[in-house]
């Protein structure tokens, strides 16, 4: 065998000197492994099994539809969490409510279109902001927020972990869901 340059730079790196007793001991014991300083490092990366998901509450009353929708997206994601791995859902539940009484700046509530295709020709249907919260206010946030998530599979599986109401019910009390203060405000787990 020839010696190289990396071949004795991985042998000093496995072999390191002995103490007087340490010495006795390996006579005695046999031939000892002496672990690499690579094999004692590790990174801690989370699993899906293993992720803690906690249920969050945003009351949207009077509150931007934007602001709202980040918050929810970023909670969604699991970017609160010091656990937060973008390969994996580690994202939490959230529940909205009071959709209906969400607020829109400048001229959107007249001027912002919300545009869906039956799949035929000629099938696009275009719908303003004002006429879309008469007929189905929730519509609205689950677009923004579905807008700030991965178009993947993995953001599909976030984004069902979103649950709006346009009134201030729900029926998630079991899940005892913890409210936020306000979606402008940021706290990490």
């Amino acid at each position: 065998m020839r010696l190289t340059t990396p071949a004795i730079a991985g042998i000093l790196l496995v072999c390191r000197p002995l103490n007087e007793t340490d010495r006795g001991a390996a006579r005695a014991a046999g031939p000892v492994r002496v672990k690499a300083e690579r094999d004692l490092m590790g990174s801690f990366v989370p699993t899906a099994g293993r992720v803690e998901r906690q249920w969050h509450l945003i009351d949207a009353d009077g509150q931007v539809l934007g602001r709202v929708a980040t918050e929810a997206a970023r909670l969604l994601q699991g970017k609160h969490k010091a656990i937060y791995t973008p390969h994996i859902d580690t994202g939490d539940h959230v529940v909205i409510v009071n959709a209906a009484r969400i607020r829109l700046t400048g001229r959107k509530e007249e001027q912002k279109l919300y545009r869906y295709h039956s799949g035929y020709e000629g099938g696009l249907r275009e719908e303003r902001a004002k006429d879309l919260r008469q007929r189905n206010p929730v519509r609205m946030v689950e677009e923004a927020v579905r807008g700030m998530l991965p178009k993947t599979k993995l953001g599909e599986a976030m984004w069902r972990k979103l649950k709006v109401y346009a009134a201030a019910e729900h029926r998630h009390q079991a899940q005892k869901p913890r409210p936020l203060a306000r979606p402008g405000k940021r706290e990490v787990a």
